[in-house]
């Protein structure tokens, strides 16, 4: 029986680690989305933003104006929403099975309308493996 108890807690560990490799593997998926997501964004590259996101899009910015997928793309893409850099700060990924959540600080030089700004908010993202790609599904921006 002490034998029985050592296999089942071996299998149990060994299990564990197999979860705990793919989520990391699942994180490096996701912090790569992330990262096209901010170099589409300051590119205003609509094709990748609209590739990245899903067209049920519940985009919410800080000021609590809410955007669908087609008006989140138009905004960038046309310039109302220009950004110069972005910085995600103190970024946070969970990974549970097909749903990722993104905590982070967004940092970022904008230049709506032609005027300079800069611009420190908090970001949590919600992102869920599609066909075997991870999709934006959800943005939530607040002031800090």
């Amino acid at each position: 029986m002490k034998y029985f108890y050592i296999l089942i807690v071996t299998v149990l560990v060994q299990v564990s680690g197999f979860a705990q490799k793919a989520d990391a593997k699942e994180e490096t998926a996701v912090n790569n989305r992330m990262e096209v997501l901010r170099q589409a964004m300051i590119d205003a590259d609509g094709v990748k933003l609209k590739a990245l996101t899903s067209e049920k899009l519940n985009y919410v910015h800080s000021n609590g104006n809410f955007q669908n997928q087609a008006e989140f793309i138009e905004g960038i893409v046309s310039g109302k929403s220009d950004f110069v850099t972005i910085e995600f700060q103190n970024q946070n990924i969970s990974v549970n099975n097909d749903v990722a959540i993104v905590r982070h600080i967004l940092a970022a030089h904008t230049k709506d309308g032609g005027v300079d700004k800069d611009i420190k908010i908090g970001i949590m993202l919600v992102w869920q493996k599609q066909k075997g790609n991870w999709i934006l599904i959800a943005r939530q921006a607040f002031k800090i």
